[in-house]
């Protein structure tokens, strides 16, 4: 009776393997990747993406939505209609406290875009050569002037007294304004400063306030953009993100390897002709850091932020589940 026992339930247990082996789990399912992003560097780097999905190439499918600001699109990511989306790194922080946790960084995608140009001389070296000088710039209450401000704190200069800004609303306004000067100087991102190259043959780049950040070696970089997603996309796709992330860096890759091939991606996709991005590509800085990099990087950028004006991150520095990495979930 014994024996019998046993041989039924080794029998069972032969079937139960049996069985098991004949069960699969189910493939994650097949997701269009609903992208959106501002017209400028912070769209130009996955534009050989865009070309590679159209043409069959790559392994996600993807809809791409771009806008000229920003407010145009991050009610479509709030609401489930875009599923990533590139915007200043700043504005990531504050949707993740407006929204208690909606959305998570996965990634920088521009470094510094912002350079101080002179038009008319070389008397511009360093900082410290911009004490006594009026600046024309672009942003007031935003990003280009906290960061401004703290280049120029960190250099020895007070803002309120060894310089004089003037802000304009547009780029537009900056060059019109220098192209009246025998000399002059001022703060422009990139691509306008490729732009007002052509209407200024005199005007050169003095300063890389990328350069100026990185050279203060404290850990943090000069961040202009980074790849938001949804937390709920995240969380139910994260091998589709996680190809969206490989996918994008192969993109940026080629875009910085190729300026003048990519600067016909960059036309064909409406962002700016094909000439000023030949131009404005190599100093545009576009990246692709993910993972620890980009957590600490970035939350030493979003500490600079939040140290001028906390609302600029939206009151307060996010927690650590606003740093989207692959490897750790």
């Amino acid at each position: 009776m014994k024996r019998s026992l046993a041989y039924l339930f080794a029998l069972l247990m032969l079937l139960s393997l049996f069985a098991s082996c004949g069960e699969t789990q189910a493939p994650e399912e097949d997701v269009t990747v609903r992208l959106g992003g501002l017209k400028g560097p912070t769209s130009m780097g996955m534009v050989k993406l865009l070309d590679d999905a159209e043409n069959g190439l790559t392994e996600n499918d993807y809809d791409f939505t771009m806008a000229a600001a920003a407010d145009e699109l991050t009610p479509k990511l709030l609401k489930g209609e875009l599923d990533i989306l590139a915007v200043p790194a700043n504005l990531g922080a504050v949707l993740y406290k407006n929204s208690n946790g909606a959305v998570k960084t996965a990634a920088i995608n521009t470094l510094g875009v912002i350079y101080v140009v002179e038009n008319g001389g070389e008397e511009i070296k360093s900082m410290a050569d911009l004490k006594g000088q009026t600046i024309f710039a672009t942003g007031k209450g935003s990003t280009p002037e906290y960061a401004l401000n703290y280049l120029l704190k960190e250099n020895g200069l007070d803002p309120e007294k060894d310089v004089k800004v003037e802000w304009k609303n547009e780029p537009t306004e900056v060059v019109a304004q220098m192209s009246t000067m025998d000399h002059s100087v001022a703060m422009l991102p990139q691509p306008f400063v490729a732009v007002a190259s052509t209407q200024l043959p005199d005007l050169h780049i003095a300063l890389d306030l990328t350069e100026v950040w990185d050279a203060l070696d404290n850990g943090s970089q000069f961040i202009t953009a980074a790849l938001i997603v949804r937390s709920d996309f995240a969380s139910k796709h994260p091998e589709a993100l996680k190809t969206f992330l490989e996918e994008y860096k192969v993109s940026t890759d080629y875009i910085n390897g190729n300026p003048a091939e990519g600067a016909l991606l960059v036309e064909k996709y409406d962002i700016v002709k094909a000439p000023i991005a030949e131009k404005a590509i190599p100093y545009c800085n576009m990246v692709s850091i993910i993972g620890n990099e980009m957590k600490e990087s970035l939350s030493g950028y979003l500490q600079v932020l939040y140290d001028q004006n906390p609302a600029s991150v939206g009151g307060e520095l996010p927690a650590d589940d606003f740093y989207w990495i692959y490897d750790e979930k």
